[in-house]
């Protein structure tokens, strides 16, 4: 072990077997005692944290922030696979053979005579053949098989996504607007009962509604909803900023006022 840290040090540049190599080092007896520790429930988090990291930094279309990113994210993956060798379960060369056969597999156009003719065709093999390797038998279980930890809005599009494959859907994004208004009555009518558990269920049934119109019209739900919550903090920061002009803070100032405010705040 000392000579591959004299080895590691000695170098200017590291590469893919590098980073394995630090973290066998971390994990071993001579090395760090908190990422001996680690399991892979205790970092599901950090996991969690660099991915949504990482996104931030596509989003801002930030070279560096997704070069550093991408490390993180790359960071956690050999973390995840060492813990795994050291339980007897699989290593990080075996998750880079599983992902290459994968590719090659869900890839006959590129590695095989199979003939298409556009990105729709790539994608019809792609689920047929995925659907066959993960032995699914039924349309439920492709459905089914879209992860849970997928944040909702995301994972009711995919679902509506492959629904709409096997023709179980709304023809079109007006057809679904009406589902939506006939939701919004629905809300309305649990909140007038005042039940907790209908209104909640009623919420979930329009929230599925407006995310099968915006996919119908081509909206992406999770992404319309991130700008909408960016487009009212920035005009909640100048709805602040006039009421400190005025010689308040926002919940000292009246209703009538922040309402004024914030149609001051839409219009720039």
């Amino acid at each position: 072990m000392i000579k591959l840290k004299e080895e590691l040090l000695s170098k200017k540049e590291y590469d893919f077997e590098d980073l394995v190599k630090i973290m066998t080092i971390l994990r071993s007896p001579e090395g760090c005692p908190w990422d001996r520790e680690q399991t892979h429930q205790t970092i599901r988090r950090d996991l969690l944290e660099e991915t949504y990291e990482l996104i931030e930094g596509i989003d801002k279309n930030d070279p560096e922030i997704l070069r550093e990113e991408l490390g993180d994210v790359l960071l956690q993956v050999v973390f995840h696979s060492n813990i795994a060798k050291d339980n007897g379960h699989f290593s990080v060369s075996d998750v880079c053979n599983d992902v290459c056969q994968k590719l090659i597999v869900r890839h006959p156009h590129v590695f095989g005579d199979v003939k298409v003719k556009d990105s729709e065709n790539v994608l019809a093999n792609w689920d047929a053949i995925k659907k066959e390797t993960k032995k699914q038998q039924s349309d439920t279980e492709v459905l089914r098989s879209i992860t849970q930890s997928l944040p909702s809005l995301m994972r009711a599009e995919k679902i509506g996504k492959k629904a709409r494959k096997v023709g179980f859907d709304f023809d079109d994004a007006p057809e679904a607007m009406l589902k939506v208004a006939e939701e919004v009555k629905e809300v309305n009518e649990a909140i007038a009962k005042g039940n907790k558990a209908e209104i909640e269920e009623e919420f979930g049934d329009l929230f599925l509604a407006v995310v099968n119109a915006a996919r119908l019209a081509g909206v992406d739900s999770e992404q319309a909803l991130f700008n909408a919550n960016e487009k009212f903090l920035a005009r909640f920061e100048r709805v602040e900023e006039l009421c400190k002009a005025s010689g308040r803070s926002v919940s000292d100032t009246p209703r009538d006022e922040k309402e004024h405010f914030w149609l001051i705040a839409k219009e720039k």
